[in-house]
């Protein structure tokens, strides 16, 4: 019963990401300002807006233009709450509702949310989204390194992180004049470094490339691509930064244990 309840807290949280990858790249307000279509404007009521609901009743129409519904809505409300609802089961969580890491962790994988899919659709890394995870992972790690007895990693080794993580994409767009990496790439490898620690960055960063350069591959190989078009990098550095998150420790203890 739990987890259906953070199921349908990360669909509505996941109602709301939709509106930030919606309106972001519109530079428009998305505290203020009722939800409308975007194919006829139609100012949406609340029957509108239920989380996955609405958009199996109606049937993925407008009720009020009978266009169709982007598909975008219900899948990122779904996986919005399969992941609370994940990151609930990897905590553990009860009816305590879990510790700061648990509630961090949660605003993380939803920042990521906009972040992979602001990129994907828009070629966009927005830095009010990535500054404030980064303030998000700034606070909790101090919190943490204060409050939690296990929490081994010093602030100085994730400070030290952040800036490998940001330097290390200064580096390429300095070198390449923008053309590889974004500026938005720098602001996310600081929240990287910031969010993961020294070792999980390296465990990110090589999950990213490497599910790049893979999909870059397929799309040249089936001609959905040239060498010269762009590539959504944020995309992998999020996929990346997730795997990191969860299982970076097991991977790296993993790949230790095959050196020696």
């Amino acid at each position: 019963m739990l987890y259906i309840l953070w199921f349908i807290l990360g669909s509505v949280i996941g109602s709301f990401l939709n509106v930030l990858i919606y309106r972001l790249p519109r530079q428009e307000q998305f505290v203020r300002g009722g939800s409308i279509c975007p194919k006829c404007n139609h100012v949406l009521k609340a029957k509108d807006l239920i989380p996955l609901l609405s958009f199996l009743f109606l049937k993925g129409k407008c009720r009020y233009c009978q266009k169709n519904i982007s598909w975008q809505y219900p899948i990122i409300e779904f996986v919005t709450g399969v992941l609370f609802v994940f990151v609930a089961y990897y905590h553990q969580i009860n009816m305590d509702f879990g510790d700061i890491m648990f509630w961090r962790n949660l605003i993380i994988v939803a920042g990521l949310i906009v972040v992979f899919m602001t990129d994907l659709k828009h070629f966009l890394l927005f830095d009010a989204v990535t500054w404030f995870l980064v303030i998000v992972a700034v606070i909790s790690n101090f919190v943490l390194s204060v409050m939690s007895v296990s929490w081994q990693t010093s602030l100085w080794d994730f400070g030290l992180a952040g800036i490998a993580g940001a330097l290390f994409f200064w580096l390429q767009h300095a070198l390449s004049r923008g053309s590889w990496v974004g500026q938005g790439d720098i602001y996310l490898g600081l929240l990287m470094g910031l969010l993961l620690g020294p070792k999980n960055l390296m465990v990110a960063l090589f999950f990213a490339y490497i599910l790049g350069a893979i999909v870059s591959i397929i799309l040249l190989l089936r001609k959905k691509k040239q060498l010269k078009s762009q590539v959504p990098f944020g995309v992998f550095l999020t996929l990346g930064t997730f795997i990191a998150m969860f299982w970076g420790q097991k991977i790296l203890s993993w790949y230790l244990s095959l050196l020696s």
